[in-house]
């Protein structure tokens, strides 16, 4: 009796074991699923072209840096500086920092500057 209660219980620990294992892997794949995502969200509302500068830390622990040439479902390609495109799929980017000011930050960037400008003039045009 005691014998089968023995492999009773080592059969259902062997199963568990069994079960707990693809499980955790297929919640790694989503979790990169949805980071690849996330990327591909960021480099999309980031834009295209020399504006759209990015910074690209990849798995391998290699860091790309220039602007974002072309983007699609499944990779991106980053210009460097010298004019060389690198392809990068989503799932290879552990890492990324993008900048691109729109174009209404721009005009507020510039209409702020000229209203300093201006305040500025009339404070010392006032003194005088």
């Amino acid at each position: 009796m005691l014998s089968k209660l023995l492999s009773l219980g080592l059969a259902a620990l062997l199963m568990q074991a069994a079960f707990a294992r693809p499980a955790l892997a297929g919640m790694k794949a989503e979790e990169e699923a949805r980071f690849a995502g996330r990327i591909k969200a960021g480099v999309a509302k980031l834009g295209t072209g020399p504006q759209a500068r990015i910074e690209v830390k990849l798995r391998d622990k290699t860091k790309l840096k220039g602007f974002v040439g072309e983007a699609t479902a499944d990779y991106f390609t980053i210009v460097d500086e010298a004019g060389t495109a690198n392809r990068v799929a989503y799932s290879q980017v552990s890492g990324v920092k993008g900048h691109n000011l729109s174009e209404g930050v721009r005009i507020a960037i510039v209409v702020g500057i000229v209203a300093a400008v201006v305040i500025l003039a009339a404070t010392v045009f006032a003194g005088n």
